[in-house]
């Protein structure tokens, strides 16, 4: 008996090391989302993204505020590269966006070209022969 005893608790701990080593193993591998996960999806509340908005000092979003807006506030003039003659680019920001460059000729937003540009100028039109729908002005250098 006592030759037998050394070999069973040896046996019992490697028993219980490899069970806790399956039970890891398993555990490490398995997709998250289990009964628990199902419980907290439940709890949360709808987010209001409006009162999120005017938390941070946002305006508020709808057809109202969309309709009063001037279109051209909607554009900032960055950069302008104005050629000889009808040639030239622009860097317009739109709605807050990173700028991007826009020829002369090409479309900047919607159906709006940019018609023309001059030094620190540039001019939308829907139509490259039509009058300007209105004109962008870089800002003063300081």
């Amino acid at each position: 008996m006592a030759r037998w005893a050394p070999r069973l608790v040896t046996f019992a701990v490697w028993a219980l090391a490899l069970a806790s080593a399956v039970y890891w193993g398993l555990k490490s591998t398995s997709e998250p989302g289990g009964p628990q996960a199902a419980v907290l999806a439940q709890g949360r509340a709808p987010i209001d993204t409006g009162a999120v908005a005017r938390l941070l000092g946002g305006a508020p979003q709808g057809p109202a505020t969309v309709a009063l807006v001037n279109p051209s506030t909607r554009f900032a003039l960055v950069g302008v590269i104005a050629g000889q003659g009808t040639g030239g680019a622009a860097l317009i920001a739109v709605d807050g966006k990173p700028p991007k460059p826009y020829r002369v000729g090409s479309v900047v937003d919607g159906d709006l070209l940019l018609q023309s540009v001059a030094p620190r100028r540039a001019e939308l039109a829907p139509r490259m022969d039509g009058p300007a729908a209105f004109a962008l002005e870089m800002p003063a250098r300081k």
